[in-house]
């Protein structure tokens, strides 16, 4: 599963903002090359908001486990919630991460390795084994994303 698939499954979704930060534009050089995906029907960045998933394509300073500096790896990170991040992996969002657990293992679920105790699930370079998972996942973040704007507005 490519970055640009992935671009192109959520651009699909009513509603869906993608940043995409690129040199000029205003944005940290550190962002550049990577994507930020929110629910936004007005087409505006939500104020007070995080984006229901990202993409990223190299190591962030604090967040370098996953070894995105490998030739071709990023890694997508897919806001899902507390009950769906402990169906996936076997324990509650702010429980400790298990011994031994490697962030920078490919085409697998994993728990964000920075943002997992807020729900937050990951995998590095998506392949085969999860591409059909990803699509599930992502899909549960934007419908959740889009729920809680609606409520917000109050408009449901």
């Amino acid at each position: 599963m490519s970055i640009d698939e992935i671009i192109e499954y959520l651009g699909a979704r009513d509603g869906v903002l993608i940043q995409q930060p690129r040199p000029g534009d205003g944005t940290p050089e550190i962002a550049w090359g990577d994507a930020f995906f929110f629910y936004a029907p007005d087409g505006a960045v939500p104020a007070n908001t995080q984006p229901f998933a990202t993409l990223v394509t190299k190591n962030y300073p604090g967040d370098e486990r996953s070894r995105l500096d490998r030739p071709g790896v990023f890694r997508v990170n897919i806001h899902v919630g507390r009950e769906l991040f402990t169906t996936w992996t076997g324990r509650a969002p702010r429980d400790p991460e298990p011994a031994g657990t490697d962030p920078s293992v490919t085409d697998t679920v994993i728990a964000h390795p920075v943002y997992g105790e807020l729900g937050w699930l990951a995998v590095v370079a998506p392949g085969p084994d999860t591409a059909g998972t990803v699509r599930e996942l992502l899909e549960v973040a934007y419908d959740r994303a889009r729920a809680r704007t609606h409520r917000r507005s109050g408009n449901r």
